[in-house]
């Protein structure tokens, strides 16, 4: 799910606190561009590459543009949900009228037929503040935050469901029974618990976590149990190290070993024997880092990755069985944000990043993507700020057989 408390907060002038760490550094520094720099610039820094991991030839394989789907326009900074059916990704995205007037919209992209399909929109959203989040059950894809509804593939139809307690984060899963979630900050609240909701009672239950109240932390389900660390204290405050696990079939949280260096605002990928978290800052408000980090449950140890060959700010990124693929996101700093000329993957057995081939899609950051078990799909995004851009189109990355 890629969703973040700010999108909505943006738009109808709610406090900067609310504001998600990843992506608030690109928005400021890119509120003031003008409708005719919105294509930042696509150079390669020198001072990057040098800082990056020597890359081997580019991965083998192929992108191909998808068709136009059916939506021609989002607002920039907006609620855009997806998941990944086994047969097709849905999206679900949130919409705003000039008179201020919310409303969803859903479609899908069917690979298999190199087409989309307008579903039906979904519940009214029910308030203004945070995103949503969506997770795929096997016969439904619920979704929560701002809508609060649950769509059946079967019957094509929703039907409502109960709202969280908090609104929803990244850090979201679907267990085989229950939804489990960290909650996201909001509104100049920061969090320190976990949510379930059980589909069947149609409740939510929050579970406090040893964790100090934060934003932007990152986590991943590895199959048993949720694992959340780093984060920070607020927009300008305090990253953290600390980490913590949650079982919720015992219903218990413990703390884990502290990360090497304190992270906020990355992305966490399970890979089947590690979490891998990319990106995300040392310091609030600071550049992405180039170095990632990697947990192992079973060992309860944490080891260094070596170097991306970009420093990447909302990029999407998903797990292909053998290698994790990145793509988007904002590079640079403060001051000179670029965008990376091309995405990159990172195989845990060898522990080597590899550059993708170039995309035909512009840049962007906050792209949905999911994996189909043959390629990449990519969809959406936007490049944040006053003048920013929404993009409604997208493109599949399929990899040469190993």
């Amino acid at each position: 799910m890629t969703t973040y408390s700010w999108r909505i907060a943006a738009r109808v002038g709610r406090s900067a606190a609310s504001v998600a760490l990843a992506t608030a550094t690109a928005a400021a520094v890119l509120s003031a561009a003008s409708a005719s720099t919105v294509a930042v610039s696509r150079a390669t820094p020198a001072r990057q590459v040098a800082a990056g991991s020597a890359h081997t030839a580019a991965l083998p394989g192929t992108w191909t543009l998808l068709p136009r789907a059916p939506v021609t326009e989002l607002p920039p900074a907006w609620s855009i949900s997806r998941v990944w059916t086994g047969r097709q990704m849905i999206v679900h995205a949130i919409r705003i009228s000039p008179q201020q007037q919310f409303s969803g919209i859903t479609f899908s992209y069917r690979p298999a037929t190199n087409s989309w399909v307008s579903l039906p929109p979904g519940p009214k959203p029910w308030t203004a503040n945070g995103g949503d989040a969506a997770v795929w059950t096997g016969s439904q894809m619920l979704v929560f935050g701002l809508t609060a509804g649950a769509y059946t593939t079967v019957t094509s139809s929703w039907r409502p469901i109960a709202h969280p307690l908090l609104p929803p984060s990244q850090i979201t899963a679907w267990t085989g029974h229950q939804v489990i979630m960290w909650d996201a900050s909001c509104c100049g609240i920061l969090v320190r618990n976990a949510e379930t909701f059980d589909p069947a009672a149609g409740t939510w239950q929050a579970h406090k976590s040893p964790l100090d109240g934060r934003t932007a932390a990152m986590g991943a389900w590895t199959g048993k149990e949720l694992i959340v660390a780093g984060g920070s204290q607020g927009f300008l405050g305090r990253v953290f190290r600390n980490a913590a696990v949650y079982n919720p079939a015992a219903g218990t949280w413990r703390r884990l070993p502290p990360m090497p260096e304190a992270r906020s605002g990355g992305t966490a990928v399970w890979d089947g024997n590690e979490i891998l978290f990319l990106g995300g800052t040392r310091t609030a408000g600071g550049q992405p880092v180039l170095r990632g980090m990697a947990f192992n449950p079973a060992t309860s140890r944490w080891r260094m990755l070596p170097p991306m060959q970009f420093r990447r700010q909302g990029f999407a990124a998903v797990w292909t069985g053998h290698q994790v693929l990145v793509w988007g996101g904002l590079s640079g700093h403060s001051g000179a944000w670029v965008i990376p000329p091309h995405g990159e993957a990172f195989s845990p057995a060898t522990s080597r990043w590899t550059a993708m081939p170039a995309s035909p899609l512009h840049g962007r950051m906050v792209a949905v993507a999911v994996w189909t078990g043959r390629r990449m799909i990519v969809w959406g995004g936007e490049i944040p700020g006053e003048h920013g851009a929404a993009f409604t189109d997208g493109a599949a990355f399929t990899p040469d057989a190993p």
